[in-house]
């Protein structure tokens, strides 16, 4: 009923997990991992815990194999279980028992393994894995592309419901809710794999804008808002990346541009500019600057 793929990539050592189903809320489910330690997908008649066991097995140092077979040594009912591994050194094991429903298999290969079970057709995992080692693209949309895979080869007989999506970085800091870099899920959907794509591509706007902080906080203004238009781009529907973009170029000067990304989010809500005076409120920005990022507003509305 699932389809899914567990990777690492082994440039960054990021690794992850993305799947989709015809089943409410799959991401709470089958997507598991921890920076430093491994990723793990578990599917099938599921058995939630060997997401979580999996995980602290590798944290443990048990390499992804070993972490596999204490698993299906612990379990009543192996043989209706679909599991796969990959730990922090890119070894993977992979499990497909064998009252999974048909059409279920898998493929593993170098630092990945796809696995599928209740598919329409016993191509898919083998597409998934051909997807997946085609694609020149980060991690993420990698997985991606190996979920549009699958589905390209019918799916999930039942048709498709839900889809998620987990990537932790490659550089564990020890603070796990830092090192989940992409968490996504769609919960109940038409055509969950295009809501999954769009958030991935709203989520990238979000760390290029965290990225650009990063760089103000080094004192480059002018690349940090660079880096800021950028993500206006990746994301042009955000408004809020619109506004703080908008208000970040007009601190540095730029206040007629700033204003017209701002105007934006002022078309679709006028409390974007009481926002700004809360801003004022708490020192967080002058007075005389609103003022005129106000004026501009307010002239600008009648032709917005």
């Amino acid at each position: 009923m699932t389809y899914s793929i567990v990777a690492r990539d082994k440039e960054t050592g990021q690794m992850g997990v993305a799947v989709q189903s015809h089943y409410f809320q799959v991401g709470p489910v089958v997507p598991w991992a921890l920076a430093g330690a491994g990723a793990v997908a578990t599917q099938s008649m599921v058995n939630i815990s060997f997401g979580p066991l999996g995980v602290e097995y590798m944290r443990l140092g048990y390499t992804a194999e070993q972490a596999l077979k204490a698993l299906l040594a612990g379990d009543s009912q192996p043989e209706a279980r679909q599991v796969a591994l990959v730990d922090a050194s890119g070894g993977v094991a992979v499990h497909t028992g064998a009252r999974c429903i048909p059409a279920a298999g898998h493929r593993a290969g170098d630092g990945f393994s796809c696995q599928a079970n209740l598919m329409e057709k016993d191509t898919v995992w083998d597409a998934m894995r051909d997807a997946y080692t085609s694609t020149d693209a980060p991690l993420a949309e990698r997985m991606l592309a190996a979920l549009d895979a699958a589905e390209a080869e019918g799916g999930d007989i039942r048709g498709k419901q839900s889809a998620a999506m987990l990537v932790v970085t490659g550089k564990p800091t020890g603070r796990s809710w830092e090192d989940r870099i992409i968490d996504l899920r769609v919960e109940d959907a038409p055509d969950p794999l295009a809501e999954l794509r769009r958030l991935l591509r709203v989520k990238r706007a979000y760390m290029t804008l965290s990225d650009a902080d990063k760089l103000e906080e080094a004192k480059d203004l002018a690349g940090a808002n660079a880096m800021r238009l950028e993500a206006t781009k990746l994301a042009p529907e955000m408004v809020e990346v619109q506004f703080w973009t908008g208000l970040s170029l007009a601190e540095e000067g730029r206040l007629d541009e700033g204003c017209r990304l701002m105007s934006r989010a002022v078309a679709k809500d006028r409390r974007w500019i009481e926002t700004l005076n809360r801003l004022v409120a708490v020192d967080r920005l002058p007075a005389d600057l609103v003022a005129k990022i106000e004026a501009q507003l307010t002239a600008s509305s009648g032709r917005l």
